[in-house]
């Protein structure tokens, strides 16, 4: 059974203050401690056993049994959620965006390197507000990927199609497109540590509608049909909440929810860690 990835991207929100303390509710969830704590047992981000803790008494906590989770706060928040939540956290921290150079004359910008070195380990790419407001093409989504993957970092790459393309009947294709081009040159060991993200433009964001069930087979049976079993998960992203999480996670190839503004509060994104850990568990059976 493939791990169920379960994450949020907190998008411009958040001073650090908020951050400190989602972060700290999340560990303190989690079973992990913060320096000079006791020791708790546990995997760590790179999937290593921990023997208990850090050498400064940290100590990251598990994660729900079947369930990766991952957040991706503000550029401003990394360094502090990546302390809250220590090196060993079973949580992967990711960035919004990275620029595909490692340093140069680039204002405004960010490298992978610099993310790294902030604390991430996860890398979103293509978020589809990227590609309207910022220019953000197929191409260098394409670079972008590949400067996560030569760093050692999980790309998550968004695609999604707009109404007007869902209204013409053009998803699958539209969806597939974006992914091959992202993905093109990458071989079979690059491509299994790689995270895409469905995200349709109709369903994200506060003027989305949800997507049904019966919405989400088609395009998921497209990526399927090409990913599954290539890539590190499939997952879902669009008007993700509390009464339709389950049903998400019941669509076949769908291998992990992508929530906004649900995950916002740490009382949802726990609830969502939990209604994965069920599902994961009822796969087992």
């Amino acid at each position: 059974m493939s791990t169920l990835w379960v994450g949020t991207s907190w998008k411009m929100t958040k001073t650090l203050a908020e951050a400190r303390a989602w972060a700290t509710g999340l560990r303190d969830h989690l079973g992990g401690t913060a320096s000079g704590g006791a020791a708790s047992d546990g995997p760590t981000r790179d999937g290593a056993a921990s023997d208990a803790t850090r050498n400064d008494g940290t100590s990251g906590g598990t994660a729900p049994s079947g369930v990766q989770p991952f957040v991706i706060p503000s550029f401003t928040a990394t360094t502090t959620v990546a302390e809250v939540l220590g090196e060993d956290s079973p949580v992967l921290l990711g960035v919004q965006n990275a620029h595909w150079e490692d340093a140069g004359a680039w204002t405004g910008e960010v490298s992978v390197p610099q993310a790294q070195d902030a604390g991430a380990q996860m890398v979103e790419i293509g978020h589809s507000e990227r590609r309207e407001h910022f220019g953000e093409t197929v191409e260098t989504t394409r670079w972008k990927v590949a400067a996560a993957l030569r760093h050692g970092m999980t790309p998550l790459l968004c695609i999604g199609e707009s109404a007007e393309v869902k209204e013409a009947g053009g998803s699958s294709a539209f969806i597939l497109e974006q992914a091959a081009g992202a993905l093109e040159g990458l071989d079979d060991a690059e491509l299994s540590r790689v995270v895409i993200a469905y995200e349709p433009i109709w369903a994200i964001g506060e003027a989305g509608r949800p997507a049904t069930t019966e919405e989400l087979i088609e395009p998921f049976s497209a990526l399927g049909g090409v990913c599954s079993g290539k890539v590190a998960g499939l997952l879902y992203g669009g008007s993700v909440n509390l009464d339709n999480a389950a049903d998400l996670l019941g669509i076949e190839h769908v291998s992990g929810l992508f929530v906004g503004r649900t995950a916002w509060r740490l009382e949802g994104y726990l609830e969502l860690l939990r209604i994965a850990e069920e599902h994961a568990a009822g796969r087992r059976v």
